[in-house]
């Protein structure tokens, strides 16, 4: 009998459908996603031309970075071509799964039949073995231990016996659709993020507001604004290396606050779908002049006064005549072997405050006050200026990003672990057990097949005919 001709549309079907286009699609995904993370995404030229310098050579970067450019390595997972790639390669999940399900389906839904003796024992897991003891008095025994091995078997009455078939997982088989399924929700989110979403960064200052995100080389304009009511730097010890950064933020729309929370690096503020990450933080150009010292100042006999102040105020010890007045601010303080002071840096890693004290105009005695050395603030005549803050010279950095589709990713991503699951650890398990009368014995039949692991099943099939074989006087 001649083949029927194919026709243009079945001969597309079958490129979109077969397994060598699909590694060709994923190969050239896997390949041009490595190019993207070595090179630096919507960044700033002198970067790339950096990395490119350091892999090649620095007389090849610049003609490479002009090629990279014009073929959007530098803003690839937005551009045309990778797009048609991961579009591609939903294309040929689609038609994979629509070309084999058909099949499938119809034997996750085949019923199970009895079968004869002989087509049993064709099968590559068979069993056969002879108890003494007489159908009717072991079948009991026989469907209990099936269930007990998780099937639920149908019972068949035969000339000269029983036979007990049944079936599980078999809707394992699907497992692999599933994880299709959630591979195509993966990268209809990430597309979603991609066309609907951004990622920017803006900068808040202390006791500022800001709704400006720079995202790549566009500024955004949120429809709120963002205020930064306070930041901190928490360090290891006396070091200098910070533990943790955190902000207090405010959300103002249409001139109300809506939400207020501190975040840190790995607890972010989320609002209207958008998601602020403390990412970093630094100083206000020019602002280290600007601040307000925030003092809480205690006599000796107890008296406290909370105090906002500014470089070059005066304020009293309460309930005396002595008066302190600010004269000098250093970010980060530190003395050298003479004793000397110094700035080391210009980040508030060590901030210390210089006060001169005069009593009733006669200047009586002065000295540093540092902000994370408690035992600097005890003064030489037993009051103490505890030095708490000094706010409004900082500034907190914001990484903002919005991605509507990431609901979609996370939902994939939970999916995909089932079908992994499914496809990798179940497999679709049938089993027939004929029990054939034999005079006073029973001769028993087992028959079974799986799709996937035979060799687990084996053993399973090993301990169901170990567990019959010692049905001996008959057990019910």
């Amino acid at each position: 009998m001649e083949k029927e001709k194919s026709t243009l549309i079945d001969k597309i079907w079958a490129f979109f459908a077969s397994v060598k286009f699909a590694i060709i699609i994923f190969a050239l995904i896997a390949t041009t996603s490595i190019i993207g993370t070595i090179l630096e995404q919507r960044e700033d030229p002198a970067k790339n031309l950096q990395i490119l310098s350091r892999l090649f050579s620095e007389s090849l970067a610049p003609t490479l970075y002009e090629i990279f450019d014009k073929l959007g390595f530098f803003n690839m997972y937005r551009s045309w071509w990778f797009i048609s790639l991961l579009a591609l390669f939903a294309l040929n999940l689609i038609i994979c799964s629509l070309d084999r399900l058909p099949k499938i389906w119809k034997l996750v839904k085949e019923p199970m039949l009895p079968l004869p003796e002989e087509t049993l024992k064709k099968f590559l897991i068979n069993r056969e073995f002879t108890i003494k003891n007489t159908p009717d008095n072991i079948k009991f025994f026989v469907s209990d231990t099936l269930k007990k091995s998780g099937f639920k078997c149908n019972e068949v009455k035969e000339d000269n016996g029983f036979q007990f078939f049944g079936q599980k997982w078999n809707y394992s088989r699907l497992g692999v659709y599933l994880t299709h399924m959630s591979i195509l929700l993966i990268l209809i989110g990430a597309l979603i993020g991609i066309k609907l979403g951004f990622k920017g960064y803006m900068e808040v200052g202390e006791g500022t507001v800001s709704n400006t995100v720079i995202s790549g080389d566009k500024v955004l304009t949120l429809d709120f604004l963002v205020k930064c009511e306070n930041f901190e730097t928490e360090f290891y010890g006396m070091s200098d290396m910070p533990k943790e950064y955190r902000s207090w933020l405010t959300i103002i729309k249409d001139g109300k606050e809506v939400v207020k929370k501190s975040i840190t690096v790995n607890d972010p503020l989320t609002y209207e779908g958008i998601t602020f990450y403390q990412s970093s933080y630094g100083i206000i150009p020019n602002g280290l002049g600007r601040g307000i010292f925030i003092f809480n100042v205690v006599s000796k006999d107890g008296k406290s006064n909370l105090l906002n102040l500014r470089f070059g105020d005066s304020f009293q010890i309460p309930g005396t005549n002595l008066t302190g007045r600010i004269i000098d601010f250093s970010p980060a303080l530190r003395y050298d072997e003479r004793g000397n002071t110094f700035t080391y840096t210009n980040m508030m890693n060590n901030p210390a405050v210089l006060i001169d004290f005069t009593e009733s105009g006669k200047h009586k005695f002065s000295g540093w006050i540092f902000k994370r050395h408690p035992e600097s603030w005890q003064l030489p005549d037993g009051n103490r200026v505890e030095f708490y803050n000094y706010w409004g010279v900082e500034y907190t950095g914001l990484q903002v990003r919005k991605d509507p589709g990431v609901w979609l990713v996370y939902l994939g991503c939970i999916l995909i672990s089932i079908g992994l699951f499914t496809a990798f650890f179940l497999s679709h398990r049938r089993i027939w057990v004929k029990l054939i009368a034999d005079k006073q014995y029973t001769r028993i039949v087992i028959g079974a097949n799986t799709n996937k692991n035979r060799a687990a099943f084996e053993r399973k099939i090993d301990m169901i005919v170990s567990t019959l074989s010692k049905n001996k006087e008959g057990a019910k």
